[in-house]
Protein backbone atom coordinates (compact mmCIF):
# COMPACT_ATOMS: atom_id res chain seq x y z
CA UNK A 1 0.00 0.00 0.00
CA UNK A 2 1.13 3.59 -0.44
CA UNK A 3 3.86 4.66 1.96
CA UNK A 4 5.74 7.28 -0.05
CA UNK A 5 5.45 10.94 0.85
CA UNK A 6 4.54 11.94 -2.71
CA UNK A 7 2.12 9.91 -4.80
CA UNK A 8 2.86 10.09 -8.52
CA UNK A 9 0.05 10.00 -11.06
CA UNK A 10 -0.20 10.62 -14.76
CA UNK A 11 -3.79 11.86 -14.76
CA UNK A 12 -4.65 14.71 -17.15
CA UNK A 13 -7.73 16.87 -16.62
CA UNK A 14 -8.22 18.37 -20.08
CA UNK A 15 -11.94 19.10 -19.84
CA UNK A 16 -12.78 20.02 -23.44
CA UNK A 17 -16.23 21.08 -24.66
CA UNK A 18 -19.63 20.28 -23.20
CA UNK A 19 -23.09 19.56 -24.56
CA UNK A 20 -25.32 22.01 -22.71
CA UNK A 21 -24.54 20.64 -19.26
CA UNK A 22 -24.06 22.07 -15.81
CA UNK A 23 -20.66 23.51 -14.83
CA UNK A 24 -17.76 21.07 -14.59
CA UNK A 25 -17.73 19.03 -11.40
CA UNK A 26 -14.81 19.82 -9.13
CA UNK A 27 -12.28 16.99 -9.26
CA UNK A 28 -9.42 16.33 -6.83
CA UNK A 29 -5.99 17.63 -7.81
CA UNK A 30 -3.98 16.38 -4.81
CA UNK A 31 -3.18 12.78 -3.89
CA UNK A 32 -3.56 10.87 -0.64
CA UNK A 33 -2.41 7.42 0.38
CA UNK A 34 -5.54 5.31 0.16
CA UNK A 35 -5.50 3.99 3.70
CA UNK A 36 -5.30 7.52 5.11
CA UNK A 37 -8.83 8.11 3.87
CA UNK A 38 -10.23 6.30 6.89
CA UNK A 39 -13.80 5.04 6.82
CA UNK A 40 -14.56 6.85 3.56
CA UNK A 41 -11.81 4.96 1.77
CA UNK A 42 -11.59 1.58 3.52
CA UNK A 43 -14.40 -0.62 4.76
CA UNK A 44 -13.46 -1.36 8.36
CA UNK A 45 -14.66 -4.51 10.06
CA UNK A 46 -11.74 -4.49 12.47
CA UNK A 47 -11.21 -2.80 15.80
CA UNK A 48 -9.12 0.00 14.28
CA UNK A 49 -7.66 1.27 11.05
CA UNK A 50 -4.23 0.32 12.32
CA UNK A 51 -5.18 -3.34 12.70
CA UNK A 52 -6.67 -3.32 9.20
CA UNK A 53 -3.49 -1.78 7.82
CA UNK A 54 -1.41 -4.53 9.39
CA UNK A 55 -3.67 -7.28 8.05
CA UNK A 56 -3.71 -5.71 4.60
CA UNK A 57 0.07 -5.51 4.53
CA UNK A 58 0.24 -9.15 5.60
CA UNK A 59 -1.92 -10.11 2.63
CA UNK A 60 0.17 -8.02 0.26
CA UNK A 61 3.33 -9.78 1.45
CA UNK A 62 1.94 -13.27 0.79
CA UNK A 63 2.57 -13.44 -2.95
CA UNK A 64 4.07 -11.49 -5.82
CA UNK A 65 1.65 -9.22 -7.65
CA UNK A 66 1.63 -9.06 -11.42
CA UNK A 67 0.59 -5.63 -12.63
CA UNK A 68 -1.10 -5.09 -16.00
CA UNK A 69 1.20 -4.52 -18.95
CA UNK A 70 -0.87 -1.51 -20.00
CA UNK A 71 -2.81 1.10 -18.03
CA UNK A 72 -6.40 0.09 -17.22
CA UNK A 73 -9.28 2.54 -16.79
CA UNK A 74 -12.24 1.03 -14.92
CA UNK A 75 -15.73 2.59 -15.04
CA UNK A 76 -18.73 0.92 -13.45
CA UNK A 77 -22.44 1.40 -12.78
CA UNK A 78 -22.96 4.22 -15.29
CA UNK A 79 -26.71 3.52 -15.27
CA UNK A 80 -27.51 5.30 -18.52
CA UNK A 81 -25.92 8.64 -17.62
CA UNK A 82 -23.87 9.61 -20.67
CA UNK A 83 -22.70 12.91 -19.16
CA UNK A 84 -21.23 11.08 -16.19
CA UNK A 85 -19.40 8.75 -18.57
CA UNK A 86 -18.11 11.55 -20.83
CA UNK A 87 -16.69 13.55 -17.93
CA UNK A 88 -15.17 10.41 -16.41
CA UNK A 89 -13.47 9.60 -19.71
CA UNK A 90 -11.93 13.05 -19.74
CA UNK A 91 -10.97 12.82 -16.06
CA UNK A 92 -9.05 9.60 -16.62
CA UNK A 93 -6.63 11.31 -19.01
CA UNK A 94 -7.29 8.87 -21.84
CA UNK A 95 -9.74 11.03 -23.81
CA UNK A 96 -9.93 14.67 -24.90
CA UNK A 97 -13.17 16.47 -25.74
CA UNK A 98 -12.67 18.41 -28.99
CA UNK A 99 -16.11 20.01 -29.30
CA UNK A 100 -19.62 20.23 -27.85
CA UNK A 101 -21.10 17.06 -29.37
CA UNK A 102 -20.92 13.55 -27.96
CA UNK A 103 -18.93 12.45 -30.99
CA UNK A 104 -16.24 15.07 -30.43
CA UNK A 105 -13.89 12.64 -28.70
CA UNK A 106 -10.24 11.95 -29.36
CA UNK A 107 -7.99 9.47 -27.62
CA UNK A 108 -4.89 10.93 -26.05
CA UNK A 109 -1.51 9.32 -26.58
CA UNK A 110 -2.02 7.63 -23.21
CA UNK A 111 -5.55 6.52 -24.08
CA UNK A 112 -4.41 4.84 -27.31
CA UNK A 113 -2.13 2.58 -25.27
CA UNK A 114 -4.60 1.85 -22.48
CA UNK A 115 -7.52 -0.50 -21.82
CA UNK A 116 -11.00 0.82 -20.98
CA UNK A 117 -13.00 -1.67 -18.88
CA UNK A 118 -16.73 -1.04 -18.45
CA UNK A 119 -17.69 -2.85 -15.26
CA UNK A 120 -21.39 -3.47 -15.88
CA UNK A 121 -24.77 -1.79 -15.43
CA UNK A 122 -24.84 0.48 -18.44
CA UNK A 123 -28.64 0.14 -18.41
CA UNK A 124 -31.30 1.46 -16.04
CA UNK A 125 -32.30 4.66 -14.28
CA UNK A 126 -31.28 7.11 -16.98
CA UNK A 127 -31.49 9.75 -18.25
CA UNK A 128 -30.69 7.93 -21.54
CA UNK A 129 -29.71 4.30 -22.08
CA UNK A 130 -29.28 4.71 -25.83
CA UNK A 131 -27.17 7.85 -25.65
CA UNK A 132 -24.78 6.21 -23.19
CA UNK A 133 -24.36 3.20 -25.47
CA UNK A 134 -23.72 5.49 -28.44
CA UNK A 135 -20.96 7.25 -26.51
CA UNK A 136 -19.42 3.88 -25.69
CA UNK A 137 -19.58 2.91 -29.35
CA UNK A 138 -17.92 6.19 -30.37
CA UNK A 139 -15.12 5.44 -27.92
CA UNK A 140 -14.59 2.07 -29.62
CA UNK A 141 -14.71 3.63 -33.08
CA UNK A 142 -12.01 6.11 -32.06
CA UNK A 143 -9.73 3.12 -31.55
CA UNK A 144 -10.03 2.49 -27.81
CA UNK A 145 -9.38 -1.01 -26.51
CA UNK A 146 -12.49 -1.88 -24.52
CA UNK A 147 -13.90 -4.70 -22.43
CA UNK A 148 -17.60 -4.71 -21.57
CA UNK A 149 -18.55 -6.71 -18.49
CA UNK A 150 -22.05 -7.89 -17.63
CA UNK A 151 -24.01 -6.16 -14.88
CA UNK A 152 -27.25 -7.33 -13.31
CA UNK A 153 -29.28 -4.55 -14.94
CA UNK A 154 -27.80 -5.26 -18.36
CA UNK A 155 -28.66 -8.93 -18.11
CA UNK A 156 -32.20 -8.33 -16.91
CA UNK A 157 -32.76 -6.22 -20.00
CA UNK A 158 -31.34 -8.93 -22.25
CA UNK A 159 -33.44 -11.62 -20.59
CA UNK A 160 -36.50 -9.43 -21.10
CA UNK A 161 -35.78 -9.16 -24.83
CA UNK A 162 -35.17 -12.90 -25.12
CA UNK A 163 -38.40 -13.71 -23.24
CA UNK A 164 -40.61 -12.28 -25.96
CA UNK A 165 -39.61 -15.14 -28.26
CA UNK A 166 -39.85 -17.77 -25.49
CA UNK A 167 -43.63 -17.92 -25.50
CA UNK A 168 -43.79 -21.70 -25.04
CA UNK A 169 -41.14 -21.96 -22.35
CA UNK A 170 -42.59 -21.48 -18.84
CA UNK A 171 -39.08 -21.16 -17.44
CA UNK A 172 -38.37 -17.93 -19.27
CA UNK A 173 -41.53 -16.33 -20.68
CA UNK A 174 -41.98 -14.08 -17.64
CA UNK A 175 -38.68 -12.22 -17.86
CA UNK A 176 -40.06 -9.32 -19.93
CA UNK A 177 -42.66 -8.25 -17.40
CA UNK A 178 -40.36 -9.22 -14.55
CA UNK A 179 -38.39 -6.04 -15.28
CA UNK A 180 -41.49 -4.19 -14.14
CA UNK A 181 -41.67 -0.41 -14.03
CA UNK A 182 -37.95 -0.13 -14.83
CA UNK A 183 -38.72 -1.40 -18.31
CA UNK A 184 -41.17 1.37 -19.19
CA UNK A 185 -38.81 4.40 -19.41
CA UNK A 186 -36.59 2.44 -21.79
CA UNK A 187 -39.55 1.49 -23.99
CA UNK A 188 -40.59 5.15 -24.04
CA UNK A 189 -37.04 6.06 -25.02
CA UNK A 190 -37.11 3.62 -27.94
CA UNK A 191 -40.54 4.85 -29.03
CA UNK A 192 -39.50 8.51 -28.96
CA UNK A 193 -36.29 7.95 -30.90
CA UNK A 194 -37.45 5.45 -33.53
CA UNK A 195 -41.24 5.16 -33.73
CA UNK A 196 -42.85 8.53 -33.08
CA UNK A 197 -43.21 9.48 -36.77
CA UNK A 198 -46.79 8.24 -37.04
CA UNK A 199 -45.84 4.89 -38.53
CA UNK A 200 -44.85 3.18 -35.29
CA UNK A 201 -48.13 1.29 -34.90
CA UNK A 202 -48.34 -0.05 -38.44
CA UNK A 203 -48.87 -3.79 -38.33
CA UNK A 204 -49.04 -3.85 -34.53
CA UNK A 205 -51.70 -6.27 -33.15
CA UNK A 206 -54.60 -5.07 -31.06
CA UNK A 207 -54.17 -4.52 -27.32
CA UNK A 208 -55.38 -7.99 -26.38
CA UNK A 209 -52.83 -9.73 -28.63
CA UNK A 210 -50.05 -7.41 -27.43
CA UNK A 211 -50.74 -8.47 -23.85
CA UNK A 212 -50.82 -12.11 -24.90
CA UNK A 213 -47.36 -11.79 -26.47
CA UNK A 214 -45.69 -9.64 -23.81
CA UNK A 215 -47.18 -11.22 -20.68
CA UNK A 216 -46.67 -14.76 -19.41
CA UNK A 217 -49.31 -17.21 -20.63
CA UNK A 218 -52.47 -17.68 -18.57
CA UNK A 219 -51.34 -21.00 -17.12
CA UNK A 220 -47.78 -19.84 -16.46
CA UNK A 221 -48.27 -19.63 -12.70
CA UNK A 222 -49.31 -23.29 -12.66
CA UNK A 223 -46.52 -24.49 -14.96
CA UNK A 224 -43.63 -22.44 -13.61
CA UNK A 225 -43.27 -24.06 -10.14
CA UNK A 226 -42.72 -27.51 -11.64
CA UNK A 227 -40.05 -26.36 -14.10
CA UNK A 228 -38.33 -24.10 -11.55
CA UNK A 229 -38.28 -26.57 -8.67
CA UNK A 230 -34.96 -28.10 -9.66
CA UNK A 231 -33.30 -24.66 -9.54
CA UNK A 232 -35.15 -22.75 -6.83
CA UNK A 233 -36.33 -23.65 -3.33
CA UNK A 234 -40.10 -23.54 -2.73
CA UNK A 235 -39.95 -20.24 -0.87
CA UNK A 236 -38.18 -18.62 -3.83
CA UNK A 237 -40.73 -19.99 -6.27
CA UNK A 238 -43.57 -18.56 -4.18
CA UNK A 239 -41.76 -15.24 -3.95
CA UNK A 240 -41.30 -15.18 -7.72
CA UNK A 241 -45.00 -15.80 -8.32
CA UNK A 242 -45.95 -13.03 -5.91
CA UNK A 243 -43.45 -10.67 -7.50
CA UNK A 244 -44.82 -11.38 -10.96
CA UNK A 245 -48.44 -10.70 -9.92
CA UNK A 246 -47.38 -7.32 -8.57
CA UNK A 247 -45.26 -6.34 -11.58
CA UNK A 248 -47.78 -7.45 -14.17
CA UNK A 249 -50.48 -5.45 -12.40
CA UNK A 250 -48.28 -2.34 -12.43
CA UNK A 251 -46.91 -2.59 -15.95
CA UNK A 252 -49.71 -0.86 -17.84
CA UNK A 253 -50.19 1.70 -15.07
CA UNK A 254 -46.55 2.70 -15.54
CA UNK A 255 -47.08 2.79 -19.31
CA UNK A 256 -50.00 5.17 -18.81
CA UNK A 257 -47.85 7.44 -16.63
CA UNK A 258 -45.18 7.49 -19.35
CA UNK A 259 -47.72 8.30 -22.03
CA UNK A 260 -47.53 5.05 -23.98
CA UNK A 261 -50.23 2.47 -24.64
CA UNK A 262 -49.75 -1.30 -24.49
CA UNK A 263 -49.57 -1.29 -28.31
CA UNK A 264 -46.83 1.36 -28.24
CA UNK A 265 -44.99 -0.70 -25.60
CA UNK A 266 -45.25 -3.76 -27.85
CA UNK A 267 -43.97 -1.83 -30.89
CA UNK A 268 -41.06 -0.49 -28.84
CA UNK A 269 -40.25 -3.98 -27.53
CA UNK A 270 -40.11 -5.36 -31.08
CA UNK A 271 -37.88 -2.48 -32.17
CA UNK A 272 -35.68 -3.06 -29.12
CA UNK A 273 -35.19 -6.68 -30.17
CA UNK A 274 -34.17 -5.61 -33.66
CA UNK A 275 -31.75 -3.01 -32.33
CA UNK A 276 -29.99 -5.33 -29.88
CA UNK A 277 -30.49 -8.93 -30.96
CA UNK A 278 -30.50 -8.87 -34.76
CA UNK A 279 -27.09 -9.33 -36.34
CA UNK A 280 -27.14 -5.92 -38.04
CA UNK A 281 -28.90 -4.05 -35.25
CA UNK A 282 -27.47 -0.69 -34.21
CA UNK A 283 -26.56 -2.04 -30.76
CA UNK A 284 -25.93 -5.69 -31.62
CA UNK A 285 -22.30 -5.22 -30.60
CA UNK A 286 -23.21 -4.57 -26.96
CA UNK A 287 -24.41 -8.01 -25.86
CA UNK A 288 -22.25 -9.75 -28.49
CA UNK A 289 -19.07 -8.33 -26.93
CA UNK A 290 -20.16 -8.71 -23.31
CA UNK A 291 -18.13 -10.91 -20.95
CA UNK A 292 -18.70 -12.03 -17.39
CA UNK A 293 -15.17 -11.32 -16.21
CA UNK A 294 -11.75 -10.20 -17.38
CA UNK A 295 -8.26 -10.53 -15.96
CA UNK A 296 -5.19 -8.33 -16.17
CA UNK A 297 -2.21 -9.62 -14.18
CA UNK A 298 -3.21 -10.20 -10.56
CA UNK A 299 -6.43 -8.19 -11.02
CA UNK A 300 -9.81 -9.79 -11.73
CA UNK A 301 -12.49 -7.46 -13.09
CA UNK A 302 -16.20 -8.26 -12.70
CA UNK A 303 -19.42 -6.55 -11.73
CA UNK A 304 -20.24 -7.81 -8.23
CA UNK A 305 -18.21 -10.59 -6.63
CA UNK A 306 -17.10 -14.19 -6.20
CA UNK A 307 -18.22 -17.29 -4.37
CA UNK A 308 -16.64 -20.68 -3.77
CA UNK A 309 -18.23 -22.37 -6.78
CA UNK A 310 -17.00 -19.68 -9.16
CA UNK A 311 -13.55 -19.81 -7.56
CA UNK A 312 -13.50 -23.56 -8.28
CA UNK A 313 -14.42 -23.01 -11.94
CA UNK A 314 -11.75 -20.34 -12.36
CA UNK A 315 -9.15 -22.59 -10.73
CA UNK A 316 -10.06 -25.76 -12.65
CA UNK A 317 -11.15 -24.45 -16.05
CA UNK A 318 -9.94 -20.86 -16.37
CA UNK A 319 -11.62 -17.59 -17.29
CA UNK A 320 -12.10 -18.42 -20.97
CA UNK A 321 -14.21 -21.44 -20.04
CA UNK A 322 -16.12 -19.39 -17.47
CA UNK A 323 -17.00 -16.73 -20.04
CA UNK A 324 -18.13 -19.43 -22.46
CA UNK A 325 -20.33 -21.01 -19.78
CA UNK A 326 -21.84 -17.58 -19.25
CA UNK A 327 -22.82 -17.20 -22.91
CA UNK A 328 -24.06 -20.78 -23.21
CA UNK A 329 -26.35 -20.47 -20.19
CA UNK A 330 -27.50 -16.94 -20.92
CA UNK A 331 -28.74 -17.74 -24.40
CA UNK A 332 -29.51 -21.43 -23.87
CA UNK A 333 -31.07 -21.66 -20.41
CA UNK A 334 -31.78 -18.19 -18.98
CA UNK A 335 -33.52 -19.43 -15.83
CA UNK A 336 -30.59 -21.72 -15.01
CA UNK A 337 -28.26 -18.79 -15.47
CA UNK A 338 -30.32 -16.30 -13.47
CA UNK A 339 -30.69 -18.55 -10.43
CA UNK A 340 -27.29 -20.23 -10.64
CA UNK A 341 -23.76 -19.40 -9.51
CA UNK A 342 -22.82 -17.43 -12.63
CA UNK A 343 -25.48 -14.80 -11.97
CA UNK A 344 -24.15 -14.48 -8.42
CA UNK A 345 -21.13 -12.75 -10.00
CA UNK A 346 -23.33 -9.88 -11.14
CA UNK A 347 -25.55 -9.46 -8.08
CA UNK A 348 -23.91 -10.71 -4.87
CA UNK A 349 -23.47 -8.27 -2.03
CA UNK A 350 -22.16 -11.00 0.26
CA UNK A 351 -25.37 -11.05 2.25
CA UNK A 352 -26.27 -14.08 4.36
CA UNK A 353 -28.54 -15.43 1.60
CA UNK A 354 -25.94 -14.92 -1.16
CA UNK A 355 -23.69 -17.78 -2.22
CA UNK A 356 -20.69 -17.58 0.13
CA UNK A 357 -17.03 -16.92 -0.47
CA UNK A 358 -15.01 -18.72 2.20
CA UNK A 359 -11.31 -19.18 2.84
CA UNK A 360 -11.53 -22.24 0.57
CA UNK A 361 -12.57 -20.16 -2.43
CA UNK A 362 -10.13 -17.38 -1.63
CA UNK A 363 -7.25 -19.86 -1.53
CA UNK A 364 -8.23 -21.18 -4.96
CA UNK A 365 -8.19 -17.64 -6.34
CA UNK A 366 -4.82 -16.88 -4.78
CA UNK A 367 -3.46 -20.12 -6.25
CA UNK A 368 -4.28 -18.71 -9.71
CA UNK A 369 -2.16 -15.63 -8.97
CA UNK A 370 -5.23 -13.39 -8.50
CA UNK A 371 -4.86 -11.12 -5.48
CA UNK A 372 -7.31 -8.29 -6.18
CA UNK A 373 -10.90 -8.05 -7.41
CA UNK A 374 -12.07 -4.82 -9.05
CA UNK A 375 -15.85 -4.44 -9.14
CA UNK A 376 -18.88 -2.18 -8.79
CA UNK A 377 -22.47 -2.96 -7.78
CA UNK A 378 -22.32 -1.61 -4.21
CA UNK A 379 -23.16 2.07 -4.41
CA UNK A 380 -20.77 4.29 -2.46
CA UNK A 381 -21.09 7.99 -1.58
CA UNK A 382 -17.41 8.94 -1.14
CA UNK A 383 -15.73 7.47 -4.18
CA UNK A 384 -13.96 4.13 -4.38
CA UNK A 385 -13.25 1.95 -1.37
CA UNK A 386 -10.95 -0.93 -0.41
CA UNK A 387 -12.31 -3.96 1.42
CA UNK A 388 -10.28 -6.97 2.47
CA UNK A 389 -12.53 -9.98 1.92
CA UNK A 390 -11.24 -13.46 2.86
CA UNK A 391 -7.70 -12.30 2.17
CA UNK A 392 -8.56 -10.90 -1.28
CA UNK A 393 -8.17 -7.15 -1.80
CA UNK A 394 -11.43 -5.76 -3.20
CA UNK A 395 -11.48 -2.40 -4.96
CA UNK A 396 -15.13 -1.35 -4.77
CA UNK A 397 -15.72 1.15 -7.57
CA UNK A 398 -19.44 1.92 -7.79
CA UNK A 399 -19.12 5.63 -7.05
CA UNK A 400 -22.81 6.49 -7.57
CA UNK A 401 -22.57 7.99 -11.05
CA UNK A 402 -26.09 8.51 -12.39
CA UNK A 403 -27.98 11.61 -11.37
CA UNK A 404 -31.21 9.80 -10.48
CA UNK A 405 -29.52 7.72 -7.80
CA UNK A 406 -27.50 10.72 -6.64
CA UNK A 407 -30.64 12.80 -6.24
CA UNK A 408 -32.11 10.13 -3.95
CA UNK A 409 -28.87 10.10 -1.93
CA UNK A 410 -28.70 13.90 -1.64
CA UNK A 411 -25.72 14.24 -4.00
CA UNK A 412 -25.56 17.03 -6.54
CA UNK A 413 -25.47 16.57 -10.32
CA UNK A 414 -23.99 13.50 -11.95
CA UNK A 415 -20.97 11.61 -10.69
CA UNK A 416 -17.49 11.58 -12.18
CA UNK A 417 -15.20 8.70 -11.26
CA UNK A 418 -12.55 6.38 -12.65
CA UNK A 419 -10.29 3.75 -11.13
CA UNK A 420 -6.88 3.53 -12.78
CA UNK A 421 -4.50 0.57 -12.51
CA UNK A 422 -1.00 1.59 -13.52
CA UNK A 423 1.60 -0.87 -14.88
CA UNK A 424 4.21 0.56 -12.50
CA UNK A 425 2.30 -0.60 -9.44
CA UNK A 426 -0.44 1.84 -8.43
CA UNK A 427 -4.20 1.86 -8.18
CA UNK A 428 -5.67 5.37 -8.27
CA UNK A 429 -9.25 6.19 -7.35
CA UNK A 430 -10.62 9.51 -8.64
CA UNK A 431 -14.10 10.73 -7.72
CA UNK A 432 -15.83 14.09 -7.56
CA UNK A 433 -17.17 13.02 -4.14
CA UNK A 434 -13.80 12.72 -2.41
CA UNK A 435 -11.30 15.59 -2.02
CA UNK A 436 -8.18 13.56 -2.91
CA UNK A 437 -7.03 11.05 -5.49
CA UNK A 438 -6.76 7.86 -3.47
CA UNK A 439 -3.47 6.11 -4.26
CA UNK A 440 -2.71 2.47 -3.39
CA UNK A 441 0.69 0.92 -4.04
CA UNK A 442 2.75 -1.96 -2.71
CA UNK A 443 5.67 -1.18 -0.45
Amino acid sequence: MATKKSCKTTVDHNRGGKQGKSPDPVLPTKSQRWIEGGRRAICVDHSSHRSLAKELQKVLDQGAWEWPKRRVYFFSDLHADADAFLDSLIACGGVNKTGPEDGDLKLTKTGRKSLFVIGGDCFDKGPSNLRLLRVLRILQQRGARTRILAGNHDLRMLLGALAISNRNDPRNEHFFVRNGPKMVPFLKEVWDQYLHDGKGLRGVPDSRDCRRILYPSKNWSQRFPFHASWLMPDREVKRELKRMRYKQARFEKECDKAGISIRMAYAAAMKWRRLFLHRNGEFAWFFRDMELTHRQGSFLFLHAGLDDRIARIIHDKGLKALNQMFRDQLFGSPLEFYHGPLANMVRTKYRPDDMPLTAYGANLIHAMGIHAVVHGHQSLLHGQRILLRRGIVNFECDSTMDRNTRDKEGLAGYGVAVTIIEPDGQVIGISRDYPYRKVFELT
